[in-house]
C-alpha cells in the first residue's frame, strides 16, 4: 500500500455478475457509448441499457475524461456504477495512460473499486495497465502530516483498494510492481519539496537522502570541514549566513559493470533560499521552501532505480544549504574561489544556486568522471517567464544528450524545451575584477545562468534543466493535486531506462 492506495490486477472474469454490492464497478466507453465485450459481460443486458438511459438523461456523451456515476443495477456484483469517457476513436488511440489513470482513481468514492480496463478495439497491455496504475498512484497522493484536524471524509474513507482487470493480467502484476516503485520515488522527491524548512533542514535532509542505503545505494556526506578540503568555496560562502551546517551527498548505484562510468544527476538542495544579504521581497517567500526540488528530483529518481534494481551505474550528487542575511553572510562584491579554481565575483547573493552547483559539478567531474551529466535546479524566475508552468527549460552542450532527454520528457509527459546557448551569453558573465560574475543581469537570465554552469562542466556531455516552474507551487493535473510535483524523477528514470540500461 502506498499513500492510500493499494493496487492489483486479475482476470476479466472478476468483473460483474454476482449477488449483493462490493464498492464501485468502472467501465470505459468512447462518445459512441459502445461498451466492450468484457463490460458487456459484466453489466449484462439490463446494466448496458441502464447506461444507454443514463447517459440521455445526464447528458453524458463519453468525452474524453468524463464520468457519470449512478447506483448500480441489481445484479451487479457492486454498489456503484461509474462509467468513464475516452472520447472519440483518435482520442482513443492516444491515451495518456496515467492521465488516465489519475482521472479514474479521482472518481472513485468507495474503499474498493472494480476497473475493467476494456472497450471496442483495443486490448489493454500490461505496460499500459502499469502506466494506469501509476498515474491512480499519484493522484492519490496527498501531504497533510502537519494538519492536526483531518477532514471527516477522509478520516472515513482510509485506503482505497483498485483492482484492475485486463486480458493480459498474468503478466501485469511486474508491471504494476515498476509502477510502485517509480511513484515511491516521485512521492519521495514530492514530500521533501513539500516538508517546511524548520523540519527539512540541511542536516536532516542528508539523513533522509541517506535512507537509500536500505536499497544498496552507497552513500558519502561530505560535511564542512571535508568541503573546505575539497576547496568548495562557493558552496560554503553560500551557506556562511546560516547557523544550519550545509551537506554535500553523494548517492552511487552500482548496478551496471564494474568500473563502466556512471550517468550523473546533480540536483541544487537550497532547503531555504531567503535570497541572502539580497533579500527577496516577503511577498512569496514562503515558496523558497522549494528551492530544493532538484536534490529532491535527484533523491527520488536513486530510490527509484534502485527499487526496480536498474541496470547501470548512476551517481547522484546534492549540494544542500540555507541562503540567510547574517553578520557573517557573503556579499555583493566578494570574491570567491571555487573548488574548480576559477574566482566568482558576487553581484547578487540571490544568485546562490548556480554557486552550490558549481562546486558539487567539480566534484562529481573530477571523482566519478562521468559518461554524461544533467544538472536539475530551480534556478531562475526568467525560465518562469518564457516558458511558464508546463515546461522546463534545457540548455546542453550535447545534442544527443539532449534530445535522448527530450524524448524522455515527452514519454513521461515531464516536458522539456531546448534553449540556446550562445558565446554572448558567455561574455555577459565575464567580470572585471575576477573569472566571472554570479549573474549576467535581467536579460536572458535563465541564460546567462546556465552559461556560468557550463563553465565547470569541462568536456563531459551535460544538460542544465531548470525546473523553477514545475517542482514547486506545481499546475493542478490528473495526476497531481501536490504543491510539489516531484518533477524530474519520472523523466530520469525513463532516460535511464531507454538509454543507459545493460540489455
Amino acid at each position: 500500500m502506498a499513500d492510500g492506495i493499494e493496487i492489483g490486477f486479475g482476470p476479466m472474469e472478476q468483473g460483474g455478475q454476482g449477488p449483493g454490492g462490493s464498492g464501485d464497478l468502472v467501465v470505459f466507453v468512447g462518445d459512441d457509448l459502445a461498451l466492450g465485450s468484457a463490460a458487456r459481460t459484466a453489466l449484462g443486458s439490463a446494466g448496458a441499457d441502464l447506461v444507454a438511459k443514463a447517459a440521455a438523461s445526464e447528458k453524458f456523451k463519453g468525452r474524453s475524461l468524463s464520468a457519470l456515476s449512478l447506483p448500480a443495477p441489481a445484479g451487479i456484483h457492486a454498489d456503484r456504477l461509474v462509467v468513464v469517457g475516452l472520447g472519440s476513436e483518435k482520442d482513443r488511440t492516444k491515451i495518456d495512460w496515467p492521465v488516465l489513470g489519475g482521472f479514474t482513481a479521482s472518481k472513485v468514492s468507495s474503499r474498493s473499486a472494480r476497473v475493467v480496463l476494456d472497450w471496442p478495439g483495443t486490448t489493454v497491455s500490461a505496460a499500459q495497465a502499469g502506466e494506469f496504475a501509476l498515474g491512480a498512484r499519484l493522484r492519490t497522493y496527498t501531504f497533510d502530516r502537519y494538519k492536526t484536524k483531518k477532514k471527516p471524509d477522509a478520516e472515513e474513507k482510509g485506503g482505497t483498494a483498485l483492482t484492475l482487470l485486463l486480458a493480459e493480467h498474468g503478466t501485469a502484476s511486474r508491471e504494476g510492481e515498476a509502477a510502485r516503485t517509480l511513484s515511491e520515488g516521485v512521492i519521495l522527491a514530492r514530500d521533501l519539496v513539500n516538508e517546511p524548512p524548520n523540519v527539512l533542514f540541511p542536516e536532516e535532509f542528508a539523513k533522509r537522502a541517506s535512507e537509500l542505503s536500505k536499497l544498496g545505494v552507497e552513500i558519502e556526506v561530505l560535511e564542512p570541514a571535508r568541503m573546505r578540503e575539497l576547496g568548495m568555496g562557493a558552496l560554503l560562502a553560500v551557506a556562511q549566513g546560516s547557523v544550519r551546517e550545509p551537506r554535500v551527498v553523494i548517492m552511487r548505484w552500482n548496478g551496471g559493470p564494474a568500473g563502466e562510468a556512471p550517468i550523473a544527476f546533480i540536483g541544487k538542495g537550497v532547503v531555504f533560499d531567503s535570497g541572502g544579504v539580497s533579500i527577496k521581497p516577503g511577498g512569496g517567500m514562503e515558496d523558497m521552501k522549494g528551492d530544493m526540488g532538484g536534490a529532491a528530483a535527484v533523491v527520488g529518481a536513486l530510490h527509484a532505480l534502485a527499487s526496480r534494481k536498474a541496470r547501470c551505474n548512476v551517481v547522484g550528487a546534492i549540494g544542500i544549504v540555507e541562503n540567510m542575511p547574517d553578520g557573517g553572510s557573503y556579499r555583493p562584491s566578494d570574491i570567491i574561489t571555487s573548488m574548480s579554481g576559477q574566482t566568482i565575483e558576487v553581484i547578487n547573493t540571490d544568485a546562490e544556486g548556480r554557486l552550490v552547483l558549481a562546486d558539487v559539478i567539480t566534484h562529481i567531474v573530477r571523482s566519478a568522471k562521468p559518461k554524461a551529466m544533467i544538472d536539475l535546479a530551480t534556478l531562475t524566475g526568467a525560465i518562469i517567464v518564457a516558458l511558464g508552468q508546463d515546461i522546463a527549460g534545457m540548455f546542453s552542450n550535447d545534442d544527443a544528450l539532449a534530445a535522448n532527454i527530450n524524448a524522455a520528457g515527452e514519454a513521461t509527459g515531464e516536458k522539456v524545451w531546448r534553449m540556446p546557448l550562445i558565446p554572448a551569453y558567455d561574455k555577459a558573465i565575464d567580470s572585471k575584477f575576477a573569472d566571472m560574475k554570479n549573474t549576467g543581469g535581467r536579460h536572458g537570465g535563465a541564460a546567462t545562468a546556465a552559461s556560468f554552469i557550463k563553465r565547470y562542466v569541462e568536456e563531459v556531455p551535460w544538460a542544465h534543466l531548470d525546473i523553477a516552474g514545475v517542482a514547486m507551487s506545481s499546475n493542478a493535473s490528473e495526476i497531481n493535486r501536490s504543491w510539489g510535483a516531484g518533477w524530474g524523477v519520472r523523466l530520469l528514470d525513463r532516460l535511464v531506462r531507454d538509454h543507459y540500461e545493460a540489455r
